[in-house]
């Protein structure tokens, strides 16, 4: 229509998927997990326990459309801000048959990575899913694996590198090691700085310094 502007998607974003917040972008926007299985639990044995089948159907597909909602805004937003997006291969089939499986589920990391890449196709965009390995312990500003490990690990949220000095939050750190994640190299004893093709804090300006040469040179 005449009189509107059309705004181009920003180049690049990863994101790093999880069961307190299902997913969180390395800009900072988040998914917080609504726990629509739990929200609904009470109600769901109830109608089990008196034998409601038609009732207890009912609660599941509310449930699932509230999770669907929630999935379809958050991959819509993703697909008409940025034009790349990355996300990590955490597998949700293999998680599922731990004792996490009822978090795991209700997160639907599954349907939004569906989401994300019909939605990419759609709209001409790139949906690419990679190794989040180390994502969450390498260090994005110096790349050392100074990161928080181990079940107790997964309790801190935020992390202070004890090489480089900075503070870290844990996922928007994951999601930017995700979106770079191809450039990383796993250091051998684990715990001094990663090779990396390209420093990580230098990766936007080596990219846009090679754009301005492109743009002299023409």
């Amino acid at each position: 229509m005449e009189g509107e502007q059309t705004i181009a998607p920003e180049e690049a974003v990863g994101i790093d998927l999880g069961l307190k917040e299902i997913a969180v972008t390395s800009d900072g926007d988040r998914l917080a997990a609504g726990r629509w299985t739990q929200l609904y639990a009470g109600k769901l044995a109830s109608a089990q326990r008196r034998g409601h089948k038609r009732q207890a159907k009912r609660i599941h597909r509310k449930a699932a459309r509230c999770r669907a909602d929630a999935l379809h805004k958050f991959s819509r937003k993703m697909v008409d801000r940025y034009q790349k997006i990355v996300v990590g291969d955490v597998s949700s089939l293999k998680l599922a048959r731990t004792r996490m499986a009822k978090s795991v589920l209700d997160s639907g990391w599954g349907m939004l990575k569906g989401f994300l890449e019909y939605k990419s196709q759609q709209a001409a965009r790139t949906f690419e899913v990679t190794s989040e390995r180390n994502t969450s312990v390498t260090c994005f500003p110096c790349g050392a694996l100074t990161g928080p490990r181990g079940i107790n690990g997964l309790i801190v949220r935020s992390w202070v590198c004890s090489n480089c000095g900075v503070l870290n939050d844990r996922d928007v750190n994951a999601a930017r090691n995700t979106l770079i994640g191809s450039r990383c190299r796993t250091s051998v004893s684990g715990n001094e700085s990663s090779s990396w093709l390209i420093p990580p804090s230098n990766v936007y300006s080596v990219r846009e310094a090679g754009i301005a040469s492109a743009r002299t040179a023409a």
